[in-house]
């Protein structure tokens, strides 16, 4: 589990755990294991989040959960995937930018 942690890039994790998240949820009906899906690839990005500080953590984790919630509403507009795609890039990118771009 650890090797997990340091091969893939957090931005990698949220991504799946996002899409992922909703794929397993949409294929199975069965919404409990797809945010299983999408918990556990926060919390195999949490430890990463941490190594850059308590707060940059904090902020990453509270906006996961702000993209698991806003991609419903967004859904309504733009369509499911689409709402899905955009969350999941925009998480990538935020947490690219705060954890994954600088080394360790």
């Amino acid at each position: 589990m650890a090797k997990l942690r340091t091969l893939v890039p957090s931005s990698v994790l949220t991504a799946a755990g996002l899409a992922g998240g909703f794929a397993v949820a949409n294929k199975t009906h069965n919404r409990r294991l797809g945010g299983a899906v999408w918990l556990a690839a926060g919390a195999l990005c949490l430890p990463r989040w941490l190594a850059v500080g308590a707060l940059p953590a904090g902020m990453l984790s509270v906006s996961y959960a702000s993209a698991m919630g806003g991609s419903h509403p967004l859904a309504k507009k733009v369509g499911v995937w689409p709402s899905v795609a955009i969350v999941s890039a925009g998480m990538a990118a935020l947490a690219w930018a705060v954890a994954d771009r600088r080394p360790g």
